[in-house]
Parts: C-alpha cells; structure tokens; sequence
C-alpha cells in the first residue's frame, strides 16, 4: 500500500500528541521529585492536561470553524509545541499545572480537524482506512516514543521530555506547511451552528458507545502493570517490554479497524469490536494467571483498544454532516472521558479488597453497556440509511 504524504502531517502531530499524553504517566516520580511535591500531586498535571483536551476541543473549533482547515491545524500545533516547550522550562508545580492544562487544549482540536480533513482527502470508500492513517501516530508514539522517552527522562532528566514533544511539533509544523492541501470552508458557519448536532439523538448515542463501551478497555489499561507483575508473574524489568506489546498490538489494531469499517460498514465493524472487547476482557479475568495467555491477551487488547477509533469517527461524522469538525471534537473529549471513567470504575473493586483481575471484570460490563448501545444505533441508522440510499435509487430511475 503506497501511503499518501498528504496524511504523513497529521499523523507526526499524532505522534507528537500521543508521546506527551502517554510518557508523563511513568516520569511522575521524576517530576515529584524535581518539584518537591507527592506523586498523588504530580497527578495532578495528567488530570489538568485531560481536563484542557475537554475544554479545548469543543471552543477552540467552535471559533475557528470559518477559517481553513490547514491554518487551523497550523495555529493548533503552534500552540501545542509552545507549551509543551513551555514544561520543559517550568520551575515550579503552580507553573507547571497551568502549563499541561494549557498544553492540552489543543489536542482534541487538532484531532477533530484532522478527522475530518483525513475523510475529505480520501477516495470514495477509503474514509475510515485515511483516519486510521491519522491515528497511526498516536499508536507509533505508544509502540516506540512512550517507552523511549520514558528511558531518556530516567537517565538523564524528564525536562528532555517535553523538549522532544516540542521538537516533534516543530517537524509537524513544517510537514503541515508542505505536505498538506489546502480545503475549503463554510463561511455561514457559527458556534452556535456547530453545536446543533447535540440535539439529535443519533449524536448522543455515537458519544455514549465511546464513552462507556469503550470505556471498558480503560479498566484493563489503568491497571495493567500490577496486573502483569501480581497475576500474570511478570517481572516489573520486563513492563517496558510488555508495554510495547501493546502498543504494538495498537498500531495493528489501529490499521485493521480503518480497512474493516471501509469493508464492513462502521455501524456493523464497531458493533462486532465491542463483541470482541467484551470477550477479550473476560479472557484477561478468567485466564491472566497464564502468562503466554496473558501476554497474547495484552497484544489483542491493545489492538481492540485502538480498532475502533475509525469506525466510531465516521458514525460520528454521519450523525453530524453539517457539525464534522466540532463533533469529531466532541469524540476526543468522549475518548477523555472514557479514560477517567475506566480508571475509576475499575478501581473500585480493589478498593474493596479484589484482585487485580477484577477491572476488566467491570471492563465486561462497559463494553456489555456498549454493544447494547451500537446494536440499537445500528437498528435505528443503519436501516435508515439503506432506506434513504433505495429512495434515491428510485428517484433516479423516475427521471430516466
């Protein structure tokens, strides 16, 4: 498959966004320590960098709808790169906690915009396969930048951290200047306008899957190393290299979901993912002391954790054809949302005293509640749109 440059901006950016959401979670000791503040403290600065993602997305497109698409993404980036340039320098937590939240507006942006400039590029039928192309940078980032990074944070200090993600925005930027065309937009467009598409039950559903179903896969993900390390008998040396694994499984997973949804339908491609989710999760309760199983269960449930995102863009996408942009946005602050809800969750049953199986146990249910979700949503639109598609057969067979 030859890859289309077009798409290899928004993809660094991807990379870029993923390498500073991801690598923070294993340097919180690090940055502890050189902040002199407590680790709970220290995250503090993930929570202020998703608590921006969900403020940013939806205001930063809304007021930026009426300009073109690659000045957006141009204007998203700098700003990205400033701040985390910005926490590279940092000298004390205050500073740092109003940086990250700043750092993280726009993330989810970057991603609505891009979701939908990455749809427009493609041909007739390749929708989903060029999102997931977009995403593959997001999935690199987990496969080979988090754990990378992490190493040089260690090693020699974390500030390296943030000043490579501000290196990797400065290639994108260039990238974006080059490689990426230039697209049309609707002028007569306003907030407001944009914001229409939460009043249809279609788009409420497509947020609830993403929110809840795919929630599930965040209670497996929050607690994968004491899952590994307690259950499975890993040793803790060897995490980085399960943590590649799965990231491993994410870059696959990514790709297949794109060409299965462009084969399938995203409606019938995201039900039969959740389907899967649901299975692989009751494998990693009922089967994790087994550590080859464990291991295969990481790589599918990385995979499956990532899968998805394609399919889920364009149900969002076709809930919203005047809205694509800000409902996109809407989606990443659906994917935040679905992160803290897993952690959450799947916490409380070792609150009270349960093994660390019993997340993805709850994982189960999520992923149930979500299935549940995208069966109705396929029965209500799916049928919908073969009806509209038929009509319009009909009519052009009339005019003949």
């Amino acid at each position: 498959m030859t890859i289309d440059k077009r798409i290899i901006p928004l993809a660094i950016g991807g990379l870029g966004i993923g390498t500073t959401e991801f690598t923070v979670m294993g340097l919180l000791p690090d940055i502890a320590k050189t902040l002199q503040i407590t680790i709970p403290e220290a995250g503090h600065l993930i929570s202020a960098y998703a608590l921006g993602v969900v403020i940013g997305a939806p205001i930063l497109i809304g007021y930026s709808v009426k300009f073109p698409p690659k000045k957006v993404l141009i204007v998203l980036m700098m700003i990205f790169t400033l701040f985390n340039a910005l926490s590279a320098v940092a000298p004390d937590y205050t500073s740092m906690l109003i940086i990250r939240f700043l750092s993280g507006l726009p993330h989810g942006a970057f991603f609505g915009v891009g979701t939908v400039v990455a749809s427009r590029m493609a041909g007739k039928g390749k929708e989903a396969l060029y999102i997931s192309l977009m995403f593959t940078g997001l999935t690199v980032a987990n496969l080979a930048m988090v754990p990378l990074v992490t190493y040089i944070g260690h090693a020699f200090h974390w500030r390296w951290y943030f000043a490579i993600v501000g290196a990797i925005g400065l290639v994108a930027l260039l990238f974006l200047k080059l490689w990426l065309p230039t697209m049309e937009t609707n002028q007569d467009s306003h907030f407001l306008e944009e914001l229409k598409f939460l009043k249809k039950r279609q788009s409420w559903l497509v947020l609830l899957i993403t929110a809840i179903g795919f929630g599930g896969l965040f209670t497996w993900f929050s607690y994968i190393t004491p899952l590994m390390t307690v259950i499975a008998g890993i040793k803790e040396s060897q995490m980085a290299y399960v943590m590649i694994l799965a990231g491993a499984g994410m870059v696959v997973g990514n790709l297949a979901g794109g060409i299965l949804s462009d084969k399938l339908g995203p409606e019938k491609t995201c039900s039969l993912l959740l389907f899967l989710m649901m299975a692989s999760l009751a494998g990693v309760f009922f089967l994790s002391e087994y550590q080859n199983i464990a291991l295969t269960l990481t790589f599918i449930c990385g995979a499956l954790s990532m899968s998805v995102a394609a399919p889920i863009n364009i149900m969002m996408m076709k809930a919203a054809p005047k809205s694509e942009m800000m409902a996109a946005a809407f989606m990443q602050a659906a994917f935040n949302i679905a992160n803290a809800m897993g952690a959450f969750l799947g916490g409380i049953p070792l609150e009270h005293g349960y093994s660390f199986k019993y997340p993805s146990l709850v994982g189960v249910g999520m992923t149930l509640i979500g299935l549940i979700i995208s069966l109705r949503y396929k029965y209500l639109y799916s049928s919908q749109a073969q009806d509209e598609d038929k009509l319009a057969v009909e009519c052009v067979s009339c005019d003949k």
